[in-house]
Protein backbone atom coordinates (compact mmCIF):
# COMPACT_ATOMS: atom_id res chain seq x y z
CA UNK A 1 0.00 0.00 0.00
CA UNK A 2 0.91 3.49 -1.01
CA UNK A 3 2.31 5.89 2.30
CA UNK A 4 1.43 9.25 2.30
CA UNK A 5 2.72 11.79 4.95
CA UNK A 6 0.75 15.64 4.92
CA UNK A 7 1.51 18.45 6.94
CA UNK A 8 -0.83 21.11 7.91
CA UNK A 9 -0.61 24.69 9.64
CA UNK A 10 -4.01 23.98 10.55
CA UNK A 11 -7.17 21.66 10.30
CA UNK A 12 -8.44 22.24 6.55
CA UNK A 13 -4.71 22.52 4.91
CA UNK A 14 -3.64 19.29 6.43
CA UNK A 15 -6.94 17.73 5.26
CA UNK A 16 -7.34 18.90 1.96
CA UNK A 17 -3.70 18.14 0.89
CA UNK A 18 -4.78 14.70 2.28
CA UNK A 19 -7.66 14.57 0.10
CA UNK A 20 -5.01 15.72 -2.91
CA UNK A 21 -2.72 12.86 -2.01
CA UNK A 22 -6.08 10.11 -2.00
CA UNK A 23 -7.26 10.94 -5.29
CA UNK A 24 -3.89 11.16 -7.15
CA UNK A 25 -2.06 8.30 -5.44
CA UNK A 26 -4.73 5.98 -3.51
CA UNK A 27 -5.22 2.42 -5.66
CA UNK A 28 -8.33 1.27 -6.36
CA UNK A 29 -8.65 -1.70 -4.49
CA UNK A 30 -11.56 -4.55 -4.23
CA UNK A 31 -14.02 -4.06 -1.24
CA UNK A 32 -16.16 -6.70 -0.05
CA UNK A 33 -17.86 -6.02 3.36
CA UNK A 34 -19.40 -2.75 1.24
CA UNK A 35 -20.15 -5.13 -2.30
CA UNK A 36 -18.40 -1.90 -4.01
CA UNK A 37 -14.84 -0.77 -5.30
CA UNK A 38 -12.37 1.55 -2.74
CA UNK A 39 -9.46 4.48 -3.66
CA UNK A 40 -7.24 3.60 -0.86
CA UNK A 41 -3.71 4.36 0.25
CA UNK A 42 -1.72 4.52 4.07
CA UNK A 43 -2.20 8.05 5.49
CA UNK A 44 -0.72 10.30 8.15
CA UNK A 45 -1.52 13.97 8.48
CA UNK A 46 -0.62 16.10 11.35
CA UNK A 47 -1.91 19.40 12.02
CA UNK A 48 0.67 21.77 13.27
CA UNK A 49 -1.71 24.07 15.35
CA UNK A 50 -4.81 22.38 15.64
CA UNK A 51 -6.77 25.47 16.79
CA UNK A 52 -5.32 27.75 14.25
CA UNK A 53 -8.09 29.49 11.79
CA UNK A 54 -9.31 28.76 9.45
CA UNK A 55 -10.30 25.66 11.34
CA UNK A 56 -13.37 24.22 9.56
CA UNK A 57 -13.16 22.76 6.30
CA UNK A 58 -16.17 23.23 3.59
CA UNK A 59 -15.06 19.68 2.00
CA UNK A 60 -17.43 17.82 4.19
CA UNK A 61 -20.66 16.15 4.19
CA UNK A 62 -22.56 17.89 6.79
CA UNK A 63 -23.11 21.37 8.37
CA UNK A 64 -23.19 22.87 11.63
CA UNK A 65 -25.57 20.85 13.28
CA UNK A 66 -24.27 17.87 12.29
CA UNK A 67 -20.76 18.84 13.45
CA UNK A 68 -22.07 19.93 16.89
CA UNK A 69 -23.71 16.95 17.29
CA UNK A 70 -20.91 14.83 16.25
CA UNK A 71 -18.74 17.10 18.85
CA UNK A 72 -21.30 16.18 21.67
CA UNK A 73 -21.24 12.60 21.01
CA UNK A 74 -17.90 12.26 21.52
CA UNK A 75 -17.10 14.48 24.53
CA UNK A 76 -20.16 14.38 26.17
CA UNK A 77 -22.03 10.78 25.28
CA UNK A 78 -25.15 12.18 24.33
CA UNK A 79 -26.15 8.84 22.78
CA UNK A 80 -24.20 6.51 24.96
CA UNK A 81 -27.75 5.38 26.25
CA UNK A 82 -27.96 3.58 22.79
CA UNK A 83 -25.34 1.54 24.21
CA UNK A 84 -27.10 -2.50 24.69
CA UNK A 85 -30.24 -1.05 22.25
CA UNK A 86 -28.58 -1.34 18.81
CA UNK A 87 -25.48 0.06 19.53
CA UNK A 88 -22.14 -2.06 21.33
CA UNK A 89 -20.57 0.53 21.89
CA UNK A 90 -19.89 4.29 21.42
CA UNK A 91 -15.88 6.37 21.72
CA UNK A 92 -17.33 8.47 24.18
CA UNK A 93 -18.04 5.39 26.17
CA UNK A 94 -14.73 3.85 25.44
CA UNK A 95 -12.67 6.58 25.82
CA UNK A 96 -14.15 8.20 29.43
CA UNK A 97 -13.86 5.12 30.98
CA UNK A 98 -9.92 5.62 30.48
CA UNK A 99 -9.27 9.21 30.68
CA UNK A 100 -8.50 9.08 34.52
CA UNK A 101 -5.63 6.92 33.84
CA UNK A 102 -4.36 9.40 30.88
CA UNK A 103 -5.07 12.22 33.41
CA UNK A 104 -2.90 10.38 36.48
CA UNK A 105 -0.27 9.15 34.10
CA UNK A 106 0.78 12.84 32.49
CA UNK A 107 1.24 14.00 35.99
CA UNK A 108 2.83 11.10 37.35
CA UNK A 109 5.71 11.23 34.75
CA UNK A 110 4.75 14.26 31.81
CA UNK A 111 7.25 11.91 29.77
CA UNK A 112 5.56 9.18 29.59
CA UNK A 113 5.13 6.84 26.80
CA UNK A 114 2.48 5.18 28.44
CA UNK A 115 -0.66 7.59 27.87
CA UNK A 116 -2.54 5.40 26.15
CA UNK A 117 -6.06 4.77 25.44
CA UNK A 118 -7.02 1.54 23.50
CA UNK A 119 -10.21 1.67 21.98
CA UNK A 120 -10.90 -1.32 19.84
CA UNK A 121 -12.10 -3.96 22.24
CA UNK A 122 -10.51 -7.83 20.70
CA UNK A 123 -13.41 -9.16 22.25
CA UNK A 124 -16.50 -7.22 21.38
CA UNK A 125 -15.20 -6.59 17.61
CA UNK A 126 -15.31 -9.26 16.13
CA UNK A 127 -16.90 -10.36 12.81
CA UNK A 128 -20.50 -11.32 14.20
CA UNK A 129 -20.27 -6.78 15.22
CA UNK A 130 -21.60 -5.02 12.04
CA UNK A 131 -19.88 -2.16 13.14
CA UNK A 132 -15.82 -2.58 14.63
CA UNK A 133 -14.53 0.33 16.01
CA UNK A 134 -12.51 2.35 13.19
CA UNK A 135 -10.48 4.53 15.76
CA UNK A 136 -7.99 2.18 17.30
CA UNK A 137 -5.99 3.89 19.73
CA UNK A 138 -5.03 7.58 21.10
CA UNK A 139 -1.46 8.25 22.41
CA UNK A 140 -0.85 11.54 24.20
CA UNK A 141 3.01 12.85 24.49
CA UNK A 142 4.13 15.98 26.48
CA UNK A 143 6.91 17.04 25.29
CA UNK A 144 8.52 21.05 25.29
CA UNK A 145 6.11 22.15 27.50
CA UNK A 146 2.93 21.34 24.49
CA UNK A 147 0.59 18.25 24.97
CA UNK A 148 0.79 16.35 21.76
CA UNK A 149 -1.80 13.97 20.62
CA UNK A 150 -1.27 10.90 18.04
CA UNK A 151 -4.82 8.40 16.85
CA UNK A 152 -4.41 5.71 15.39
CA UNK A 153 -7.15 4.81 12.78
CA UNK A 154 -8.10 1.31 11.03
CA UNK A 155 -9.77 2.45 8.55
CA UNK A 156 -11.18 5.95 7.27
CA UNK A 157 -13.81 7.05 5.12
CA UNK A 158 -12.05 10.21 4.11
CA UNK A 159 -14.89 11.73 1.99
CA UNK A 160 -17.59 11.31 4.74
CA UNK A 161 -15.75 11.03 7.91
CA UNK A 162 -12.19 12.13 8.56
CA UNK A 163 -12.79 15.61 9.03
CA UNK A 164 -15.43 15.03 11.75
CA UNK A 165 -13.19 12.53 13.24
CA UNK A 166 -10.24 14.64 13.23
CA UNK A 167 -12.47 17.77 14.24
CA UNK A 168 -14.28 16.14 17.32
CA UNK A 169 -10.66 14.43 18.23
CA UNK A 170 -8.79 17.60 18.55
CA UNK A 171 -11.56 18.83 20.98
CA UNK A 172 -10.77 15.67 23.32
CA UNK A 173 -7.29 17.16 23.09
CA UNK A 174 -8.19 20.44 24.19
CA UNK A 175 -10.36 19.32 27.06
CA UNK A 176 -7.50 17.24 27.80
CA UNK A 177 -4.96 19.65 27.84
CA UNK A 178 -7.27 22.54 29.79
CA UNK A 179 -7.95 19.68 32.53
CA UNK A 180 -4.36 19.42 33.14
CA UNK A 181 -3.61 23.07 32.67
CA UNK A 182 -1.38 22.52 29.52
CA UNK A 183 -0.77 23.66 26.19
CA UNK A 184 -1.55 22.21 23.33
CA UNK A 185 0.73 21.10 20.69
CA UNK A 186 0.51 18.84 17.75
CA UNK A 187 -2.44 16.60 16.64
CA UNK A 188 -1.56 13.50 14.14
CA UNK A 189 -3.81 11.42 12.43
CA UNK A 190 -3.00 8.20 11.28
CA UNK A 191 -5.26 6.15 8.78
CA UNK A 192 -3.67 2.70 8.09
CA UNK A 193 -6.74 2.46 5.38
CA UNK A 194 -7.44 6.32 4.17
CA UNK A 195 -10.02 5.79 1.63
CA UNK A 196 -13.29 6.89 -0.62
CA UNK A 197 -15.77 4.29 -1.19
CA UNK A 198 -16.87 3.75 -5.58
CA UNK A 199 -20.14 5.63 -4.51
CA UNK A 200 -18.11 8.79 -3.67
CA UNK A 201 -15.42 9.22 -6.01
CA UNK A 202 -17.13 11.48 -7.88
CA UNK A 203 -17.63 13.41 -4.60
CA UNK A 204 -14.08 13.20 -4.06
CA UNK A 205 -13.65 14.39 -7.45
CA UNK A 206 -15.21 17.62 -6.95
CA UNK A 207 -13.70 17.90 -4.05
CA UNK A 208 -10.17 17.67 -5.84
CA UNK A 209 -11.34 20.00 -8.34
CA UNK A 210 -12.01 23.14 -5.76
CA UNK A 211 -8.74 22.32 -3.93
CA UNK A 212 -7.05 22.47 -7.35
CA UNK A 213 -8.59 25.60 -8.04
CA UNK A 214 -7.64 27.49 -4.43
CA UNK A 215 -4.61 29.88 -4.28
CA UNK A 216 -3.66 27.65 -1.46
CA UNK A 217 -5.16 24.77 0.70
CA UNK A 218 -7.01 27.03 3.74
CA UNK A 219 -8.01 29.56 0.95
CA UNK A 220 -11.22 31.02 2.04
CA UNK A 221 -13.12 29.62 -0.78
CA UNK A 222 -12.99 26.09 0.65
CA UNK A 223 -12.90 26.84 4.62
CA UNK A 224 -14.62 28.87 7.40
CA UNK A 225 -13.81 30.38 10.24
CA UNK A 226 -14.73 28.57 13.48
CA UNK A 227 -14.71 30.87 16.02
CA UNK A 228 -17.29 34.17 15.40
CA UNK A 229 -18.66 31.87 12.60
CA UNK A 230 -19.17 28.46 12.63
CA UNK A 231 -18.78 28.41 16.55
CA UNK A 232 -21.73 30.65 16.92
CA UNK A 233 -24.22 28.90 14.64
CA UNK A 234 -22.64 24.98 16.55
CA UNK A 235 -24.42 26.55 19.44
CA UNK A 236 -27.20 27.40 18.34
CA UNK A 237 -28.08 24.14 17.13
CA UNK A 238 -27.59 22.41 20.44
CA UNK A 239 -31.66 23.23 21.66
CA UNK A 240 -32.14 21.17 18.07
CA UNK A 241 -30.05 18.61 18.84
CA UNK A 242 -31.39 18.16 22.65
CA UNK A 243 -34.39 17.58 20.70
CA UNK A 244 -33.68 14.73 18.55
CA UNK A 245 -31.67 12.64 21.43
CA UNK A 246 -35.03 12.91 23.28
CA UNK A 247 -36.63 11.86 20.19
CA UNK A 248 -34.44 8.71 20.03
CA UNK A 249 -34.63 8.32 23.34
CA UNK A 250 -38.16 7.72 23.60
CA UNK A 251 -38.54 5.83 20.53
CA UNK A 252 -36.27 3.14 22.69
CA UNK A 253 -39.00 3.30 25.41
Amino acid sequence: MYEVLVQGKNLPEAYHKALLALWEHGEVTECPDYNQKQKELSMTFQVLEPLAEPMISRLFIGGPEDLEQYRQEMLEGILDFRIGHGWDYTYHARIQEQLPFIYTELKRNPFTRRAVIDVRDWKEDTIEHHDPACLQHIQFFMREGLLHMKVLMRSNDAAEATFMNAFAFINLQKQVCETLGYKQGTYTHRANSFHCYEKDFQLLEGYVERIKKAPKMDDTSITYEFAGYWEDIMAESRDTIAEKVEQIRGRMK
